[in-house]
């Protein structure tokens, strides 16, 4: 049987990894200034944590786990009938219980749920662990992903909106890749279902609205119809979309739309604090108001974020939000917070396609002891030592064979120096340093080899 990956998984190898993990500490590194700490989740929480938390759509995509034991002989009656249910799109504990995580905030909020009173408020936290999504496959879309997010909860102020679109264009600075960052309110989108019917329908318009760049303007409004909403209200939210300019213009237009709504005015207040703010901070990235920013999922309550790179045809590459009343999904009210999370996923793909990282990403072993020898080898080997404790990565090749072949080993995993023992160094207390990547090659004490590689 010849291996293979499950469908939108993937192997990295050392080259990847390092990447990878450029990014991963550019963003640690911005999170811990910016005052957040660590916290690690499990990967698989239980199902009635994380069903419901999403909408409609993101239910879809939560990965199931069977239940232990179902191969039973005792089990099976059971198992059948609760198998029905589940092809029928129902849950049921007969069958499972527990389900991969689908972001990292509904793992937060339960987390904070069962430990808010040892927590020091407001708590800040970042997080940086795989999530999973039952998605079809495509260019930036895995199933088996990364996320990045920082959290705060336990404080109703904006201060804390501003603070996270300057982690934003921080890190992103720190990475080279040029971004807009989009801003809208939740708020302003249940303005919009007020005067489209009813608050009710928020989920239905921003289900729908959340589409607009897969499936295009038509095929909105179609959508939009389908869930209830007559002419004359399709009309207004099409009116909402096509709103343009500059920031200002865009919050005129909203306010000749909405008129003298309480939501829509306090969703337009809070933007344009947001806004004012970065404009005194030194804010070192475009910010600018998106109507047409939804964020489908149900916990947002105020501010929404994404975040689009340019000069590359890619997905958002993070996003996040308000969710004033998320830890109330586990009873325990009245616990605000707001939080953003870099896609690591599509970031290295965009730097990857715009060639933005450094040279200096890909180093590993930097010296290589060639094998001449049991003898040679040993005295190699105490000098590879000394180099380890100066912080130096080396290696000693595994065996005594020819030239060419240890060469070769050096050439693939890119090492720039080799470091050559024969008889005539040993007594000689000298070693020959070849720089692999200029053909340059020196006898040095081997007193002097540390400092010469440092």
């Amino acid at each position: 049987m010849k291996p293979s990956l499950p469908q939108g998984t993937r192997d990295f190898s050392a080259e990847v990894v390092r990447k990878r993990n450029y990014i991963f500490e550019t963003i640690r590194n911005v999170f811990e200034l910016y005052g957040f700490q660590p916290l690690e989740t499990p990967a698989m929480e239980n199902l009635d944590t994380l069903m419901g938390k999403y909408g409609e759509e993101g239910d879809k995509l939560i990965f199931k786990i069977l239940n232990n034991g179902l191969e039973r002989p005792e089990k099976h009656a059971m198992a059948k009938a609760d198998f029905e249910k589940v092809l029928d799109g129902k849950n049921t504990k007969g069958i499972t219980e527990r389900a991969l995580r689908y972001d990292l905030t509904i793992p937060f909020a339960r987390f904070v749920a069962m430990n808010h009173g040892q927590l020091s408020m407001p708590f800040k936290r970042y997080q940086v662990q795989p999530v999973w999504r039952a998605d079809r496959p495509q260019k930036g879309r895995y199933r088996e992903f990364y996320q990045c997010d920082a959290d705060v909860v336990g404080s109703n102020s904006l201060l804390n909106e501003v603070e996270l679109a300057n982690i934003y264009a921080t890190v992103f600075k720190k990475l080279g890749i040029q971004v807009e960052i989009k801003i809208n309110s939740r708020k302003i989108l249940t303005a919009l279902a007020e005067v489209c019917g009813g608050p009710e329908q928020v989920i239905n318009i921003t289900v729908a609205i959340d589409k607009l760049d897969k499936i295009g303007m038509d095929k909105v409004k179609e959508e939009l119809a389908t869930r209830g909403l007559n002419i004359e209200q399709v009309s207004i939210i099409e009116k909402y979309l096509s709103i343009s300019g500059d920031n200002q213009e865009k919050l005129d237009q909203l306010s000749a739309l909405l008129g003298a709504n309480a939501q829509g005015n306090q969703g337009r207040e809070e933007l344009r604090y947001v806004l004012d703010y970065c404009q005194q901070s030194s804010f070192i990235c475009d910010l600018s108001i998106d109507f047409t920013l939804a964020r489908g999922l149900n916990y947002y309550t105020g501010i929404i974020f994404e975040v689009k790179a340019g000069n590359v045809q890619m997905g958002s590459i993070g996003g996040g939000g308000r969710y004033d009343d998320l830890t109330g999904l586990f009873g325990v009210p009245n616990i605000p917070g707001v939080g953003i999370s870099f896609g690591v996923d599509r970031i290295y793909d965009v730097m990857e396609e715009l060639r933005l990282f450094p040279g200096t990403v890909q180093s590993g072993t930097k010296v290589l002891f060639f094998n001449l020898g049991a003898e040679e080898s040993k005295r190699a080997y105490s000098l590879m030592q000394q180099l380890r404790e100066k912080g130096i990565a080396t290696e000693l090749f595994h065996d005594q064979a020819k030239f060419d072949k240890q060469f070769k080993y050096a050439e693939k995993k890119s090492i720039p120096y080799a470091v050559m023992l024969g008889g005539q160094e040993l007594l000689d207390n000298t070693c020959n340093v070849k720089n692999l990547q200029t053909g340059e090659q020196q006898t040095i004490a081997q007193q002097d080899l540390p400092g010469f590689l440092s």
